[in-house]
Order: C-alpha cells, then sequence, then structure tokens
C-alpha cells in the first residue's frame, strides 16, 4: 500500500485501538475541490477519506464540526467523523462510508428538514462559533443578534466585495451595495429565529443509504433563517413536490419567503462569480434588481 496512508493508518490505529492496515484504495469521483477516496482496511472496514492541500486542513477541520453539530440533532442522517489531521504533504478527513444511491424518499427528507430546523442556537445568535467554507471560499459566520445585520455583513456585502475585486461591474456592484443598504425592508413583517442550518443544501450533497434514509453531507453550517436552506434547494434542483409538500405540512413558511428566496440565492450565485467567473455576472445583477423592484 502507497506510503501517503501511512500516517493515517497510525492516526486510526491510536483511536481504535488495534492496528489498521489499507489493503484498498479507490479513487472517487464527482467532487471539483478534494480528492475523495473510498479506503478499506485488512478487516474490510470502509472508510470514506477527503484531501487536499496541507494549508486547507481548517477546511477540514471546520467540515468535521459542522457535521458534528449537526448530528447532535439527530434528525437526519450524515457521515461519522473519524478523523481529521495534516502531513507534511496533505490534509485529510476521514468520515464513515456510507454507500449512497440517488434520494429516495423526498417526503421523509422533508419531514427531517424541518425537524432539524426546529434546533435552534444555543447562544440565541445568528452565525456561528466558527467560520467555515461554501465551496472553496471562506465563509463568515461572526455572530450578530440582529439576523438583517448577518446577512448584509456577512454574506450580501462579503461577496459582494470579493467579487469588485474579480472583476463585477460596476454598475452591479453599486445595485448590490444599495441592496445592502435596504435589507431591513424584507423583513418589517417578519422575524425569523436562529435554525440549524445545512448552508449548502442543493442536490448534490444529499443521497439515500441503503434503506432508503436521506443522508446530508458537505455542509456550510451556521445557525440562520431556515429559509435559506429551502431556498438552496430551489437554487439548482433535485427537490420534489414530496420534499416541499412534506416540509411545509411538517414547518410552514412564511408567505414572504416567496420574494425573500431570491435574496438567499443571491449569495450563492455572487458565490459562484468569485469562484467560476463572469458567467454568472449576469444572473446576479438581474436578482439583485429583481429585488430592488420589490422594495
Amino acid at each position: 500500500m502507497d506510503g501517503k496512508w501511512r500516517e493515517i493508518e497510525l492516526q486510526l490505529s491510536k483511536i481504535k485501538d488495534h492496528s489498521t492496515h489499507f489493503i484498498k484504495t479507490e479513487p472517487l469521483s464527482g467532487g471539483c475541490i478534494n480528492q475523495a477516496w473510498k479506503v478499506t482496511n485488512s478487516n474490510n472496514k470502509q472508510y470514506f477519506i477527503k484531501t487536499n492541500s496541507p494549508e486547507l486542513e481548517s477546511m477540514f477541520i471546520a467540515e468535521a464540526h459542522a457535521l458534528q453539530e449537526i448530528a447532535k440533532n439527530a434528525s437526519i442522517r450524515t457521515p461519522d467523523v473519524i478523523l481529521h489531521g495534516c502531513t507534511a504533504k496533505f490534509s485529510y478527513l476521514v468520515l464513515e462510508y456510507i454507500s449512497l444511491k440517488p434520494l429516495t424518499n423526498q417526503k421523509k427528507i422533508g419531514e427531517q428538514l424541518a425537524q432539524m430546523h426546529q434546533t435552534t442556537s444555543p447562544f440565541k445568535q445568528f452565525g456561528w462559533t466558527q467560520n467555515n467554507y461554501i465551496g472553496s471560499t471562506l465563509q463568515s459566520n461572526k455572530t450578530h443578534e440582529s439576523w438583517s445585520t448577518f446577512w448584509r455583513d456577512e454574506r450580501l456585502l462579503y461577496q459582494l466585495n470579493l467579487a469588485k475585486n474579480k472583476g463585477y461591474a460596476t454598475k452591479a456592484y453599486d445595485a448590490g451595495l444599495k441592496l445592502a443598504e435596504l435589507l431591513p425592508l424584507f423583513f418589517t413583517d417578519y422575524s425569523p429565529t436562529p435554525s440549524l442550518l445545512h448552508g449548502d443544501l442543493w442536490g448534490g450533497n444529499c443521497a439515500s443509504d441503503m434503506n432508503d434514509n436521506p443522508v446530508i453531507y458537505d455542509p456550510a453550517m451556521y445557525y440562520g433563517d431556515r429559509e435559506a436552506d429551502i431556498a438552496m434547494t430551489e437554487l439548482f434542483g433535485g427537490f420534489n413536490t414530496d420534499f416541499y409538500n412534506a416540509y411545509e405540512n411538517s414547518f410552514a413558511v412564511d408567505s414572504g419567503y416567496k420574494t425573500r428566496k431570491n435574496l438567499y440565492n443571491l449569495y450563492h450565485i455572487l458565490n459562484h462569480f468569485n469562484l467560476y467567473g463572469s458567467g454568472y455576472a449576469s444572473q446576479a445583477e438581474s436578482m439583485t434588481n429583481q429585488l430592488l423592484s420589490e422594495v
């Protein structure tokens, strides 16, 4: 077996209290940020391991903590966190390996997400105790008592300023600043509570295990308005009417959601501009102008 895995074998041996030796490593496709592997040891125990460069260890630490925070709620299955660390050549995150298939029970994940969203922040503020990542972009989770202030400073303005430095048009940037100034107007009749959020809930970050239980992974977790999670499920597809009906029947959303969902998804479109380039610029500008027309 490749010597690169020796450090992980040694660390697993310590926490499992018996010697661990990998006999098979299989690269997995699907991710665009990290390398992913299905690894089998001599006892036929399988692990899911992500690797990246050593300087990105903080990304794996944040992901591990987010998965553990969601797991505490025990509403939706997540992979168990086993180990994370760093060698001279790479950082790594070792998770429970779960055999997955496309999401089969949309009603169940709708009900479970509604239950998860009823878990609220233990510190009664929006944000979290640490920053993490949305894709490979740093996500600021500085806590605020006001949701509109949190969304303005830690989400909208943060992405806008990144976009400005990456060539986002001045006119579009100025429109974004105006939207940020008017943000409280979207919350005149609505006061969200800081719910436990996945933070990056699109179809690619959930699936079913072999017993048809929903599984969520790759979180960008924080405590915020639950509408932000629901909005992202609409952005790239993957969820059907069974999901939305089950969620609504369990934990109905406010009528103003139809307007605010674009506010929440603008964050992700700006992030896609910052990660992948100008192809998302016109969509971000169009969303901004639409939102400005509604206040």
